[in-house]
């Protein structure tokens, strides 16, 4: 029902970054490759869907290695199977993700799962330039793409807000808003409002998914419309949503496979109205 956002994928002609998936040794190990300026960084592994052990990253610049380590990660730990698992991509990318000159590795993960998740560490030198720090982020269900949405050699993670999957009803009716992220000195940041064309794409989008759900009565429709309601909220429409959300409600169009009572339309508009508040949709 909700379009499918695909892992991080960083293309190597608009970036100019190599990437070489690397050919699976007769011992079924499979080495991947990207390089970029004078950083290279290579992922290795052993194993296939759904078995896999041995995930080694190592980084160079130049002819000296700076980072060589077993992978592990605060939401897999050790079990993170490698983000390409279901492509042929490669999971391994090097690229100024910062736009400071110094070049960064980032590296797709998979905790597995049927709905979960889509793991992104990235990799920046440290201080002292002697080693790199990682840092990892969570992107659940709908992962992330990196992409250059200005075309200025300025990189965004462009995702998903998962926060509202089973938010208001099961997970294949749920919405998830437009997010949109950059990353420098460690963190992310949270930009979406810079993209207002993209926000109102988006609020199209899950309008016309919400206003089909006319054929089935509107049954389970209000995973949809809260995720109209967000980026609504995000282009500053804050009368639009709110009297929109009531005439719905009013109309009997508002439900929820988690709520079958005969007023959840109201109380499911000042649900969502409470959830955009407390994640900082509206004020």
């Amino acid at each position: 029902m909700r379009p499918i956002m695909t892992m991080i994928c960083v293309l190597a002609v608009s970036l100019g970054v190599a990437a070489s998936l690397g050919a699976a040794t007769p011992a079924g190990a499979t080495t991947q490759t990207a390089h970029s300026g004078d950083v290279a960084a290579t992922f290795e592994f052993r194993g296939h869907l759904p078995d896999y052990s041995g995930e080694r990253l190592t980084i160079t610049r130049g002819s000296s290695v700076f980072y060589q380590r077993a992978v592990d990660s605060r939401f897999c730990h050790a079990e993170c199977a490698p983000g390409s698992l279901l492509s042929r991509r490669s999971s391994v990318h090097v690229l100024d993700l910062e736009h400071n000159g110094r070049r960064d590795v980032v590296l797709d993960l998979y905790s597995g799962g049927a709905h979960c998740c889509s793991i992104e560490q990235i990799f920046s030198a440290d201080p002292t330039g002697k080693t790199y720090v990682e840092t990892g982020r969570n992107f659940g269900d709908p992962g992330a793409r990196i992409v250059d949405l200005r075309h200025n050699g300025r990189f965004q993670f462009l995702t998903a807000d998962d926060a509202f999957a089973y938010a208001f009803t099961d997970y294949a009716a749920s919405g998830l808003p437009i997010q949109i992220l950059t990353f420098a000195n460690r963190h992310f940041k949270n930009v979406t409002r810079k993209y207002p064309r993209l926000i109102a794409k988006d609020a199209a989008t899950w309008l016309r998914f919400y206003q089909s759900t006319a054929r089935r009565h509107y049954e389970d429709s209000i995973g949809l419309i809260a995720a109209w309601a967000a980026d609504e909220e995000m282009l500053g429409h804050d009368t639009l949503t709110r009297s929109y959300l009531a005439a719905e409600a009013a109309a009997g169009h508002l439900n929820s496979a988690f709520s079958l009572a005969a007023a959840a339309g109201r109380n499911l508009v000042t649900d969502v109205e409470r959830f955009l508040q407390a994640h900082g949709y509206s004020h």
